[in-house]
């Protein structure tokens, strides 16, 4: 990369780090503290809402970036209107505690919205044949979009797991489809994002002296969602290798959903009932919790996601590979089991 590029990933690093701070110090003098209950993974009143700035860093390195041309105007409409509305969202719900309804019709529109400005949904390999999936896709996307944003929030719930989980994903998603994004500055702002959020994480790792909140992790979802479909339009089996990527939250989040839908509980009422805050509890240790989805991440789910990019005709294929241990995994460890007051 140029000097440029470099300049701008360690200025997005040290500017999202600097602003933690002051959310945090701020965050503490104000009383706006995560106050642990009987569904929390945390034992300390701990400051919350770091994830403004990776909200603002993000967002003013993409204003630099179309400033200079390099950005397409509809991924900086979708990066700043879509992203500052989820984030501007989850901040209101820190603290006011917004009706989900209220929440999911807004996710809706915000996804509705930027698959229009990105196109649609691009084409999807499937084996040798590519699948255009036309009006549907607003459908099937808006769903997986909004999927992926409540994923990160679901999964923000112990100290690092969230903050880690977006910078393996955005990186090797950047570098892994680096021939495709076409010199836009796509895949610069993928990593510049990445570097907000190490700047966060070295606030968040554990232990935390701030949470992320709402207003970081839907945005940190929707921002993934956003990538990905741009990486997608140059390379049809982008989607899949995304997917794998994410394998390690996707599998412990939908198969923790699907359980509790199972027994019909309310889908909006806090819980701890994920295979990670299982394991956190089991091991009493957040960082070897976080440290085991970052193992897998990097052991098994990059290997095939490098495979699957690089064999597009087996990409499927491979996604069903990487998932599927993942997924039988969540279970044995629970994932998603009525809790009974532990």
């Amino acid at each position: 990369m140029q000097a440029f590029s470099w300049g701008l990933l360690l200025v997005a690093l040290v500017v999202s780090g600097i602003l933690t701070g002051i959310i945090r110090r701020i965050a503490s003098t104000h009383d706006l503290l995560d106050v642990p209950n009987s569904r929390s993974s945390h034992e300390q009143p701990t400051p919350r809402g770091g994830g403004v700035a990776i909200v603002l860093t993000t967002s003013v390195a993409v204003l630099v970036l179309a400033w200079l041309g390099r950005l397409e105007a509809g991924l900086v409409w979708a990066l700043l209107a879509g992203g500052l509305t989820v984030g501007l969202l989850g901040l209101i719900d820190d603290r006011y505690s917004l009706p989900a309804a209220c929440r999911l019709l807004v996710h809706l529109a915000v996804a509705v919205a930027t698959l229009w400005l990105l196109g649609g949904v691009p084409p999807l390999r499937v084996g040798p044949y590519l699948i255009d999936v036309g009006l549907a896709g607003y459908l099937v996307g808006g769903t997986a979009i909004v999927w992926t944003l409540n994923l990160f929030n679901f999964m923000d719930g112990i100290d690092g797991i969230a903050a880690s989980e977006a910078v393996f994903i955005a990186v090797a998603g950047a570098l892994l489809g680096s021939e495709n994004w076409g010199g836009s500055g796509g895949q610069l702002i993928c990593l510049a994002f990445a570097a907000a959020c190490c700047g966060f994480l070295v606030w968040n790792w554990p232990p935390a002296r701030i949470f992320m909140g709402d207003s970081g992790s839907g945005y940190v979802g929707y921002l993934i969602a956003v990538f990905a479909l741009v990486a997608a339009r140059d390379d049809p089996a982008a989607l899949w290798v995304w997917l794998i990527l994410g394998g390690a939250f996707f599998a412990d989040a939908t198969v923790t959903l699907l359980r509790r839908l199972m027994r019909r509980e309310s889908l909006v009422t806090p819980h701890r009932s994920h295979a990670y805050q299982g394991l956190a509890r089991r091991w009493r240790s957040h960082r070897a919790a976080t440290l085991l989805v970052v193992a897998i991440d990097l052991l098994w789910l990059l290997p095939l996601a490098w495979f699957a990019h690089t064999n597009p005709g087996y990409a499927v294929l491979i996604s069903g590979v990487a998932l599927a241990p993942l997924l039988f995994g969540a279970l044995a460890l629970g994932a998603g089991r009525a809790e009974h007051g532990d």
